[in-house]
């Protein structure tokens, strides 16, 4: 009796590892170890998968509407101006807001991303494109247009500057893939805005308002993942609140990278624009028609649909991004020769051409997440390189209609488009060396 007494002690231990039955038992090893392995296991891989899918929801919810609010309104222009008797001179000014509010509001994310965290403050700015976008159709002058305006760009400005920041904070180890991701969300939104507004207007009675309206239904929708990290300060789980100590000591302009990335951001967004206000009066005034015209720029916006996916998982896997950059450029190099001798004879592969050149928007992005070592470098450079090359590509456009009408024709303006593409190569490839911007400063 003694023996069988004895017998069931030693497995007790083994029948009871789990942390909910030795609470009460005084163990030697097993139980101490037994509540740190599930411990373990609840910090690391457990928490982690929800929140990722969850801000992996809202990078692409929010990606979508990064641009509606700019290129819905590029077909209604005429409808706009007509219902709040806007003069064409306030119009082109509409035009050249979009950068103008990038540069200026975007400066402001960096401070707002290390107080509030980076998730917080784009789910402000999710609000604000979703008020903005609720309040424009609904004023009855310009100046409210302008100032609605103003606000959902305000919301696409500070979560423009922060989607880096926030695939490198929770996405460290996939950052060219989840580039690619939201990248391609956004081409997709640039896209569907500009392909549907106008039959989704006749389909809701013909009016303007209601066709630009709709829109803030997609903002309203992507405010939602991001409830969740109102209150977040450091960013992903697990990341010490410590990282935000070290951005007051970098001088971002200290870095040559930094600013071979600014002048690579500004000159891509300087040939983007270009290709989207100009391109299809180029084929039109070469004799295509305005419709085919307008299918032109959409091909041509559509091809960054797929490659907006693809290049950055690419560049993501290469420690040097220069090759990518040489060969858009070349790309964006035969399309404009091409629009200059043959405008009409081969506009589809030139579209074509220029849909691949514009890619160099996603392959900026990467770089931006690759040429910083911590969650607080890669806000400083994402605000630095994307406010820096908004202004710097604010010239554009406006350029192009100048040389336009005092030329008589494209041949110059062409020209530009084409020398511009000379310099945008030589930074990108300087960006794209392997370093980083903490080595530098």
């Amino acid at each position: 009796m003694p023996d069988d007494e004895t017998q069931p002690q030693p497995r007790t231990p083994t029948r009871t590892l789990s942390p909910a039955t030795t609470v009460d038992i005084p163990t030697k090893s097993p139980a101490p170890e037994a509540p740190q392995t599930a411990q373990a296991v609840q910090t690391v891989p457990g928490p982690s998968p929800w929140p990722l899918r969850l801000v992996a929801i809202g990078l692409v919810l929010a990606a979508l509407n990064l641009r509606p609010a700019i290129t819905s309104l590029g077909p209604l222009l005429e409808e706009v101006q007509d219902g709040l008797h806007m003069s064409g001179s306030v119009a082109g000014v509409l035009t050249s807001v979009p950068p103008l509010c990038f540069a200026v509001f975007g400066v402001m994310a960096p401070r707002l991303a290390r107080r509030f965290g980076p998730g917080a403050i784009v789910c402000v700015g999710m609000m604000a494109i979703t008020a903005g976008l609720v309040i424009r159709p609904l004023v009855g002058g310009t100046v409210g247009f302008l100032a609605a305006s103003a606000l959902a760009l305000m919301g696409i400005a500070v979560s423009n500057i922060l989607m880096p920041v926030i695939v490198k904070r929770w996405f460290p180890d996939r950052v060219g893939s989840m580039t690619g991701l939201y990248s391609m969300a956004l081409a997709l939104g640039t896209s569907l805005a500009a392909a549907v507004t106008v039959p989704m207007t006749s389909a809701l009675g013909g009016s303007w308002r209601a066709g630009l309206g709709i829109w803030a239904v997609l903002a309203a929708v992507a405010v939602l993942p991001w409830i969740p990290l109102l209150r977040d300060r450091r960013g992903a789980p697990g990341q010490p609140a410590a990282r935000h100590q070290d951005a007051p000591a970098l001088r971002i302009t200290r870095s040559r990278t930094a600013w071979c990335l600014a002048c690579f951001f500004g000159l891509q967004a300087t040939a983007a624009y270009i290709t989207m206000g100009w391109m299809p009066q180029i084929f039109r005034d070469a004799g295509v028609s305005a419709g085919t015209a307008g299918v032109l720029l959409a091909v041509t916006m559509a091809m960054g649909v797929p490659l907006a996916f693809v290049i950055p998982r690419v560049a993501g896997g290469m420690k040097n991004q220069g090759p990518i950059v040489v060969v858009l450029g070349a790309c964006g190099l035969i399309g404009y020769a091409g629009l200059y001798l043959a405008p009409t004879g081969g506009a589809w592969v030139w579209a074509l051409l220029l849909g691949i050149s514009n890619c160099a928007f996603p392959l900026a992005l990467t770089m931006i997440g690759m040429r910083s070592r911590s969650g607080a470098g890669v806000v400083r450079l994402s605000a630095f390189a994307q406010s820096t090359g908004y202004l710097i590509s604010i010239p554009g456009p406006l350029l192009i209609g100048v040389l336009h009408q005092h030329s008589g024709g494209w041949g110059l303006p062409i020209a530009l488009m084409a020398g511009l593409m000379v310099p945008q190569m030589v930074v990108g490839v300087l960006a794209g060396r392997d370093r980083t911007i903490e080595d530098e400063c």
